[in-house]
């Protein structure tokens, strides 16, 4: 499977996530094309530059608000605003999906910092135009390069204090902090803050920790993010981006875990909300199973299937939105996967993303994915059917134009 390791020897911020992927390979017009779909044109610059880093070569991305005369505006969006903003967009379900997960997870991390319901909090820097396009053009370029899973290192978080919207705050600031809890950090190189609220947050509900590259990685590349400091060490953000070996992970374990509970006195109509502010959070996949209780009360057994790092945003949303007081928690001790891409075909109605299956190296499945077809249909006034049928004709010419260049 596709997988990234990041290297935060020198921090961990939204403007180095999105430098990092666009070095990788992510098309800047394709980047600029996606972000576009949250409707805030006019209202902020994105500069994309070449930059180096101490001899190192790097790619530089720096938002800026017209309005503020080149200076980083603090919008105050509450998390209700934001969830907003993003589900009424055109992005794929795929990257709402994720972004919303990373912004729950800083707004927990913020809640519990002001003592405030996560849904509530104002967010200040991390609220600002700059930073929703920093965590949705991160969750745009994982999907783009069809990345199923994220490892990263220790973190340097820098030292010394920050100017923020609350006054002068202690690095790591405490939204921080709170977000690297149990995650190794340290500090060194500078007083300055190199881990910001956005690029914690990406990394606890994302990425998975390891002390260095995991076993089985195999890089085929790395690339360079580059921060706004320049500093005594290089202040970029590496990133190896390659094939992750599932026997030689699955040797080792993994960290899924099954969140289980039995359910027999709520309402079924809260079971669609449910699903979606799991996978909002984290929920990699979810499902009810009919089940009958004692005295043969007719219930609903609820499994989520999420990883580590989401088990506690997961275990906050099931006992919070229903009327569980329990749950259960069993380690998958194997999951087997087909290796899976993501690929975009044309169409004569606009571009698809489909996804696509390998098993030991075959193509064992492929399909379109179902919300493109529908933001198509919809656009062109056709049946779903139509644009699916036109969208699995371009994967077919694919898969032959891909099975002669290797006959050829």
């Amino acid at each position: 499977m596709k997988a990234i390791y990041l290297d935060c020897f020198s921090g961990i911020s939204g403007n180095m996530l999105l430098g990092v992927f666009l070095q990788a390979g992510v098309p800047e017009a394709y980047l600029r094309a996606e972000l576009a779909k949250l409707s805030l044109e006019g209202s902020y610059v994105m500069k994309v530059e070449p930059v180096m880093k101490n001899g190192i070569a790097a790619c530089y991305v720096d938002v800026r608000l017209p309005h503020h005369d080149g200076e980083h505006g603090h919008e105050h969006r509450t998390m209700a605003d934001i969830r907003a903003l993003i589900e009424a967009s055109a992005l794929s379900e795929a990257v709402k999906a994720r972004s919303l997960a990373i912004f729950q997870m800083l707004a927990e991390a913020e809640g519990k910092v002001h003592a405030r319901p996560a849904d509530t909090v104002a967010f200040h820097e991390v609220g600002a135009v700059d930073s929703i396009l920093d965590i949705v053009g991160a969750a745009i370029c994982l999907d783009y390069l069809g990345i199923e899973r994220v490892f990263a290192s220790k973190v340097n978080t820098g030292s010394g204090f920050v100017h923020c919207a609350h006054g002068l705050m202690p690095v790591p600031a405490p939204a921080v902090a709170e977000l690297l809890l149990d995650w190794p950090s340290y500090h060194a190189g500078a007083e300055k803050e190199l881990t910001t609220p956005t690029g914690a947050a990406f990394l606890r509900s994302q990425a998975a920790f390891s002390e260095s590259l995991p076993e089985g990685f195999r890089a085929a590349g790395a690339a360079y993010g580059a921060g706004t400091w320049d500093l005594a060490i290089p202040n970029v953000l590496r990133l190896y981006i390659g094939q992750l070996d599932e026997a030689a992970e699955n040797g080792q374990g993994t960290d899924f875990l099954v969140l289980e509970t039995n359910i027999d006195d709520m309402s079924p109509q809260v079971y669609g909300y449910l699903y979606e502010r799991l996978f909002t959070v984290g929920a990699l996949d979810v499902w009810t199973t009919p089940i009958v209780m004692k005295k043969t009360r007719p219930a609903a057994m609820l499994s989520v299937l999420c990883r580590t790092g989401s088990k506690d945003a997961c275990a906050s949303v099931i006992l919070r939105e229903t009327t569980s007081i329990g749950l259960r928690v069993r380690k998958v001790a194997q999951r087997i996967e087909a290796e899976r891409e993501t690929v975009h075909v044309a169409t004569p109605y606009g571009e698809v993303a489909c996804k696509r299956a390998f098993w030991h190296g075959a193509l064992v499945n492929s399909k379109p994915e179902y919300e493109d077809c529908c933001l198509l249909a919809r656009r062109a006034g056709v049946p779903l059917k139509q644009v699916e049928e036109a969208a699995r004709l371009a994967l077919a010419a694919l898969a032959c134009d891909g099975l002669r260049e290797s006959k050829s």
